[in-house]
């Protein structure tokens, strides 16, 4: 996550400090705040160079050359399709601000596919049995793949898409993996733990979480290998006006005969060799912050009972067909293919 302080001057700043500070800083572009830090304007090297044309000199104030009108978003009120827009036209680091009109996070485009207004939750509370003797010692998320842990591999993807806020639901050899990422900070994150007591299913954590930001949360297993586009996944989930959503890899199967398809005692139709595609659970999901209630708190409870329980009560329950990347590293047999296949994967 791009750190917002080295981006930003003073508006009373002269000049030749701008010149300074915007040499230290790859996207040469700097935004000048007041003395209550709030955003006014930006400077960028062309206004500089503008600035001088029209006679400026250094000594003047940062001020004098700002550009006053510049893109922005701000927080809890925009939508996908802004950041879209922006990325489109070529922005390369754009300002999100507070109620304050105060930069909370930079987005930068060099860095961040996306910027979505998600929570994440991360289920890395599971003893990796079939992982044995590897995961003896060491908790299956923190086991390399590459040169760094499952699990990492997953917050990094969550970040790139601007999810900042994670918590991690822990319970196996748990320390290990708050130690890892501690608060999150210098992986450019905010990172919160659940901690399970007790195996608690494949979501029944989610119970025990204390704060949620947005509105919508995704979950998503600690041991999936995966470049799931994430935007894409969202898009379609509010477009939908899904309460819950769930990635599936679609699983084609050839019959090698022709079926019938019959009724009672009358075939209807005949399909020769067709080929049936089935959508197996990926074990990453969205789900309205709302619905989040319907789970047991501190009772075992797993993703599939949650999806059961929404279709009882007449809730929408869709699906989205992960077509990158994706592999569950349950077994030995995975973990030796996880090793091949990041040296290919693109993120």
């Amino acid at each position: 996550m791009t750190k917002p302080e080295k981006y930003l001057i003073h508006r009373d700043e002269h000049m030749t400090a701008g010149l300074h500070k915007l040499n230290g800083v790859v996207e040469l572009t700097l935004f000048v705040v007041n003395d209550e830090g709030q955003l006014i304007g930006t400077l960028t090297d062309g206004d500089v160079r503008r600035g001088l044309m029209a006679g400026k000199n250094l000594d003047d104030k940062v001020s004098d050359y700002m550009k006053t009108q510049f893109r922005y978003i701000q927080e809890g009120s925009f939508s996908v399709a802004d950041i879209v827009n922006v990325r489109n036209i070529g922005i390369q680091i754009l300002p999100v601000l507070d109620g304050n009109m105060q930069i909370s996070r930079l987005i930068n485009f060099s860095f961040h596919k996306s910027f979505l207004p998600l929570d994440a939750v991360i289920m890395a509370g599971g003893r990796g049995v079939r992982l044995s003797p590897l995961t003896d010692t060491i908790p299956k998320p923190l086991l390399k793949v590459g040169d760094r842990p499952i699990i990492e591999h997953g917050v990094r993807w969550l970040s790139r898409h601007g999810i900042g806020n994670i918590t991690i639901s822990v319970n196996y050899l748990a320390e290990q993996i708050v130690d890892h990422f501690g608060d999150g900070s210098e992986m450019g994150v905010s990172v919160s733990y659940i901690r399970e007591q007790e195996q608690l299913g494949t979501i029944g954590s989610l119970s025990l979480i204390e704060h949620v930001h947005h509105d919508t949360v995704l979950l998503m297993n600690s041991d999936l290998l995966t470049n799931i586009d994430l935007e894409e996944f969202f898009n379609e989930f509010v477009t939908k006006g899904s309460d819950m959503s769930v990635a599936c890899i679609p699983y084609n199967v050839n019959i090698p005969y022709a079926i019938l398809e019959i009724d009672h005692e009358s075939v209807l139709s005949l399909k020769e060799k067709p080929t049936l595609t089935y959508y197996s659970n990926a074990g990453i999901y969205l789900l309205k912050k709302e619905h989040i209630g319907l789970i047991p708190k501190g009772q075992f409870y797993n993703a599939t009972d949650l999806i059961e329980n929404l279709i009882s009560k007449g809730r929408k329950v869709t699906y989205y067909p992960l077509l990158g990347y994706w592999l569950d590293i349950g077994k030995m047999d995975d973990f030796r293919k996880a090793q091949e296949d990041i040296k290919h994967i693109k993120f």
